[in-house]
């Protein structure tokens, strides 16, 4: 699978946007450059989404480009999938990602395989936008993170933007590409605040960026579990341990190219993401590291995730399922001390 040739354009400047404010200019941006490009979702319209993300779009591109969909997400997916095969570029909005299974038949067995059914012939250049992870007590049914589902089936590029920055690069392109993407989104992130650059900007997909150096361990995350990695590094640069954070940004494909060169630098590596452990994302990284740069290692490599458990709605039980600060400082420590 191949993604697009995009190049990042220098900004003319910076301001500061929330997550959901980034990810409404690159959409606005983006609608205006281009007409093919429609927006499908439950209350996306008027409403202006749940987490504004589509607020005003309605007002200045109508009813025909920004289009309000009955509550049934199979049915979303399935006329979006008929839209990207007759000249359009819909980007869909899912309102949680819990609610992707419902499409599961349109997702996977259908818009995840149309390039490789038809030959290479009709190509499927869809967004699917849907937040996911924990968002303080939205429980089981509301706090799935899914990217490894999407990431395990053919046919899929799989985004999650880490800040705000991010969200409007990263979205950009992945508008621009003609493979189906997944652009999985954080709901607790929609709030939080970072500079965003001005106009044209776009990252491309399948790159990743390292976000602090270090030599002595490597930390993998993306998303909101970024974060957590970062604070993480600060304590931990307290008591004389640097680590490399790499934010993955593009899922699939990944930019194994830039993890294998932090792993060539610091010989161990720790991946931290909010999906739940046994099969998670880490698993797959984890062995792909394993194949290709055993002998660059020191120590085993290492994973923070969610426990093999559903989300809690208890505030303090979803504390103890997902991953903490503490968690990566803990097993950091550990890996160190196995070097001794």
């Amino acid at each position: 699978m191949s993604t697009s040739s995009v190049s990042t354009a220098a900004p003319a400047s910076e301001r500061v946007l929330t997550y959901a404010q980034a990810l409404n200019e690159a959409l606005r941006e983006e609608m205006r450059r281009d007409p093919s490009i429609v927006l499908l979702g439950e209350d996306i319209g008027e409403y202006g989404g749940v987490y504004t993300v589509t607020r005003g779009l309605f007002d200045e591109f109508g009813a025909e480009r920004v289009i309000d969909t009955p509550i049934s997400e199979s049915a979303v997916t399935g006329a979006a999938l008929g839209l990207a095969l007759t000249g359009y570029r819909p980007v869909v909005e899912i309102m949680f990602a819990d609610f992707l299974f419902v499409a599961g038949d349109q997702l996977f067995n259908h818009i995840g395989k149309a390039r490789y059914v038809s030959g290479g012939q009709r190509a499927v250049p869809l967004v699917v936008r849907t937040q996911q992870g924990s968002g303080g007590g939205k429980a089981a049914q509301h706090s799935q993170s899914l990217e490894a589902v999407f990431c395990h089936l053919p046919g899929w590029i799989v985004v999650a933007p880490a800040d705000a920055a991010e969200a409007k690069g990263l979205l950009k392109a992945a508008i621009r590409d003609n493979n189906p993407v997944a652009f999985l989104e954080h709901k607790a992130l929609y709030f939080q605040k970072a500079m965003v650059p001005e106009g044209e900007y776009v990252i491309p997909l399948g790159k990743a960026r390292l976000v602090r150096e270090g030599s002595d361990v490597t930390i993998v995350s993306y998303s909101k579990a970024l974060g957590l990695a970062l604070e993480a590094a600060e304590v931990l640069a307290a008591e004389g341990v640097e680590a490399d954070v790499l934010d993955l940004r593009t899922l699939k494909p990944p930019d194994f190219d830039a993890v294998l060169g932090s792993v060539r630098k610091t010989n161990r590596v720790l991946i931290v993401h909010e999906g739940h452990r046994f099969c998670g994302f880490g698993a797959e990284l984890s062995a792909l590291i394993q194949e290709r740069a055993f002998h660059e290692l020191d120590s085993p490599i290492q994973r923070v995730a969610a426990l093999d458990a559903p989300i809690p709605y208890n505030r303090r039980l979803e504390s103890a399922v997902l991953p903490q600060v503490r968690n990566i400082i803990l097993t950091v420590r550990t890996m160190l001390n196995h070097d001794l």
